[in-house]
């Protein structure tokens, strides 16, 4: 007999116009700042890879031996422009420049059975360059334990957008 652990990760990116859209709650396809080719109101992209120090940082706990939760006074959804693949040892964006953390938005991150949800809101402001990678981690920097990393292009945020962030992480 063998014993088995999986992990099943969606990232769900919803975009809206601008900040009345989003307040409206109609999400729509956008026009990418580069390219000006449309982007779809919402992309789910699945997979992602576990990063050992969020690895470690579960365990401890689990275990109860100390550390920063990934709960809503800590938690933020990152996303850079890195385009670099995503390794295990890797502790935060690869981005050098062009990335943004944001903390969860209200009532968030949330369980259900399973299955853990975070969710961030990149306002009109905040995280207008291409997104090429995301995260959660457990503070608003690249210092923070980061959970995970997913290397995925969505695409360029235009200022005035506004893009949330959904990181859904399910354990069997």
């Amino acid at each position: 007999m063998q014993d088995t652990m999986k992990h099943f990760t969606k990232f769900i990116i919803t975009r809206y116009a601008n900040e009345q859209a989003y307040r409206e709650n109609r999400p729509s396809n956008v026009p990418d700042a580069v390219t000006g080719e449309e982007l779809p109101s919402v992309s789910v992209i699945e997979g992602n890879l576990l990063l050992n120090e969020g690895i470690a940082l579960v365990w401890d706990l689990a275990i109860g031996a100390g550390g920063t939760a990934f709960n809503n006074a800590n938690a933020y959804i990152g996303v850079g422009d890195s385009a670099t693949a995503a390794a295990a040892s890797q502790t935060g964006h690869q981005a050098a420049t062009n990335l943004a953390y944001v903390g969860m938005e209200a009532g968030y991150p949330s369980r259900s059975a399973q299955t853990v949800t975070w969710r961030a809101v990149f306002d009109g402001s905040t995280g207008n360059f291409s997104w090429q990678e995301a995260t959660v981690a457990n503070g608003n920097s690249n210092s923070a334990t980061n959970l995970n990393r997913r290397v995925s292009d969505q695409g360029t945020k235009a200022s005035g957008q506004v893009w949330t962030v959904d990181v859904q992480i399910t354990l069997s």
